[in-house]
């Protein structure tokens, strides 16, 4: 089962009491936005094997959204931070490279 520590609270949360809300890191569009940029971001998602950045809310906890790094393979977690964090943070991406010495974050 996956575990994921809220780094609000500090409680190792199992994934039954999360709500995933899907890829991180995503560029936004909005209003203005051409009709191609818009539906890239409402319906193209990576999807990768291997390495993966999501959202998780503590549902069943404080209730607070935050982000997690992990492997869509194995459920190994390299970390969570702060969902206001606009990219990983640099202990996380040295917690992936210490395990998957040959990854690179996509550009």
């Amino acid at each position: 089962m996956l575990t994921l520590t809220c780094p609000y609270c500090g409680v190792a949360a199992e994934e039954t009491e999360l709500s995933p809300g899907g890829e991180a890191h995503l560029k936004r569009f909005g209003p203005g936005s051409s009709d191609d940029e818009f539906t890239g971001y409402m319906f193209s998602r990576a999807n990768p094997k291997g390495v993966h950045f999501e959202r998780w809310r503590h549902a069943y906890g404080c209730g607070k959204w935050f982000l997690a790094a992990r492997c869509t393979a194995t459920l190994e977690v390299f970390g969570t931070y702060s969902a206001q964090t606009p990219e990983p943070t640099p202990e996380i991406i040295a917690a992936i490279k210490a395990k998957r010495p040959t990854w690179e974050p996509a550009k």
